[in-house]
């Protein structure tokens, strides 16, 4: 087996290739056109981020089995192409979880003790001791907004500096914070109410983009102090500069931001801001462990052991897809409903239960679906088949599956459960027609059946004359276009004054302000919108 190392990693990368017995050509001096020319001679390659494998070059690749990539992302991987050639596509998720963690609490420190700008000063000539009196961690208050891999990191470090934490993520168990010894906010009002000093560790998505916002800092503590190591579309850059001139931020320190490389930016003046360029990976151990690891996913893959970081995987068998393929996006989609509908402060299990003939066949693929629904978008890590079920365990997320032969009513269902503390969460749905339409048959208790657009907003309401057109009103005044409505009652409340559900598909995202507006009304309970 001949593998090629296109970029240069650390030397133990490449001594765990060759102590695995494959041939090893180092490439990183290749001139253009080399790797073109020659990459059909190779079982495996190892890139970093420099190297663009596009589906022309993997064309090519005649005989390549398996791409690793010595870092967390795989953009420069044209992973469809790799996919549809049988080639496994792995990268080093955790490589820079430590160097991430650490650099948090170096920019923590820097920021508590004004470190930076008193280098500065006296680097100028300036001793200006008195100037740079700073703030103890010890008993202050560490706000955490996402708990995952890098977020559990910090705790576990400013627990040792005997901070109180108290962390903010919904798709987290709550055992898993009761054993990192961390508290829970149950919303993120409450970390903003309580930290003396936030941290995020959020991946950006269209739900946390601009996190930080203007309404955000007013809700934090006179004088809470932030730190962004994640992403920079994270904090809305106007809003925190508003909150340092007016005291209620007594300090920032940013090692991302919106627009990179940047070297001016309006932060950058304020003496009370620490800011690096994008410094939270770039360690040599970081770098070395990347190359590492991803030596070990094409060792794996060429040696006949398990690849555990692989962004995609070979297609099931034609017998399986025949009968599973229809119901995938359905679980996917069942999972991001479940989710959005739960009503706890946590996920702290999914129960997946499969009836009819689905239950007769490998139903694991389906069940990594509805962890994919479920989990995408809210954790730090792009979510696929491979991963989704280790994110969900180290997140403390308990998963079980039954399965059923008979399914009344309907040739198959799946349903999902979502338990929270003690609420438990079920949506159900199958799919209908030749075209296997996917439809939800049941959520919030309620039964209906309705077809399943990438747009909807569900609403929990006092069933009484009238509630179906204030809906209809609000979102027309919104300019929101109804595709489709249904209702549908609790069982045990058949008669007006119960309690009941409307399901409402549309043809844009519903916003946030709109849902908010309904729920505010009389009759309402809640309300949720959810994009698929």
């Amino acid at each position: 087996m001949k593998v090629l190392v296109r970029e240069k990693i650390g030397e133990s990368g490449v001594g765990l290739l060759r102590d695995a017995g494959l041939d090893v050509e180092v490439g990183t001096d290749w001139p253009d056109g080399e790797l073109e020319r020659r990459i059909g001679e190779f079982d495996g390659i190892l890139i970093r981020s420099g190297t663009k494998l596009n589906a022309e070059l993997i064309e090519r690749a005649e005989r390549l089995k398996i791409v690793g990539r010595a870092g967390v992302g795989v953009d420069n991987v044209d992973v469809d192409a790799a996919t549809k050639r049988g080639v496994v596509v792995a990268n080093a998720p955790q490589s820079n979880v430590i160097t991430a963690a650490e650099h948090t609490m170096a920019m923590l420190l820097a920021l508590a003790r004004n470190v930076p700008q008193a280098h500065l000063a006296l680097t100028s000539g300036r001793w200006e001791r008195s100037s740079f009196s700073g703030v103890e961690l010890y008993e202050k208050t560490l706000g955490v907004l996402g708990f995952g891999r890098i977020g559990q990191l910090v705790a576990q470090r400013a627990l040792g500096f005997g901070m109180h934490v108290v962390a903010f993520d919904a798709y987290v168990a709550g055992e898993r914070f009761r054993e990192s010894g961390v508290e829970r906010a149950a919303t993120r009002d409450e970390l903003y109410s309580r930290a003396d000093f936030i941290t995020l560790h959020l991946p950006v998505t269209p739900e946390t983009e601009n996190y930080l916002d203007a309404a955000a800092f007013a809700k934090m503590k006179e004088g809470v102090r932030i730190i962004n190591v994640a992403r920079g579309e994270l904090v809305v850059d106007d809003a925190l500069r508003e909150a340092l001139d007016t005291g209620r931020v007594a300090g920032a320190a940013l090692d991302v931001f919106r627009d990179e490389p940047v070297t001016d930016h309006a932060l950058f003046a304020y003496p009370n801001v620490v800011v690096t360029p994008h410094l939270g990976a770039s360690t040599a151990e970081a770098t070395d462990r990347a190359g590492y690891q991803a030596a070990e996913q094409v060792v794996a893959a060429l040696t006949g052991g398990v690849v555990t970081s692989a962004v995609n995987v070979p297609a099931i068998a034609p017998e399986d897809l025949e009968v599973l393929g229809p119901f995938l996006s359905l679980a996917r989609n069942l999972g991001r409903i479940g989710v959005a509908l739960a009503e706890g402060t946590s996920v702290d299990a999914l129960e997946i239960e499969y009836l009819g003939r689905i239950a007769t066949r490998d139903t694991r693929l389906l069940t990594v679906q509805v962890l994919k629904g479920a989990l995408a978008g809210h954790v730090e890590e792009e979510v696929n088949d491979v991963n989704a079920p280790a994110i969900a365990q180290e997140r403390g997320i308990q998963i079980s599956e039954t399965s059923t032969a008979q399914a009344r009513d309907f040739t198959d269902l799946v349903r999902v459960t979502v338990v929270s503390g003690g609420a438990r969460t079920r949506v159900v749905g199958t799919t209908l027609g030749r075209r296997h339409r996917p439809h939800l048959l049941e959520a919030w208790g309620s039964r209906f059946n309705v077809q399943l657009e990438p747009h909807l907003a569900v609403f929990r309401y006092v069933d009484q004359p009238g509630m179906i057109g204030r809906v209809g009103s609000i979102f027309g005044q919104a300019g929101i276009n109804i595709s489709a409505a249904a209702v549908g009652r609790r069982p045990d409340a058949d008669h007006l004054g119960g309690v009941a559900t409307m399901l409402v598909t549309t043809d844009s995202p519903v916003p946030q302000d709109v849902v908010d507006r309904i729920v505010a009304s009389d009759g309402f309970e809640a309300g949720r919108t959810v994009s698929l």
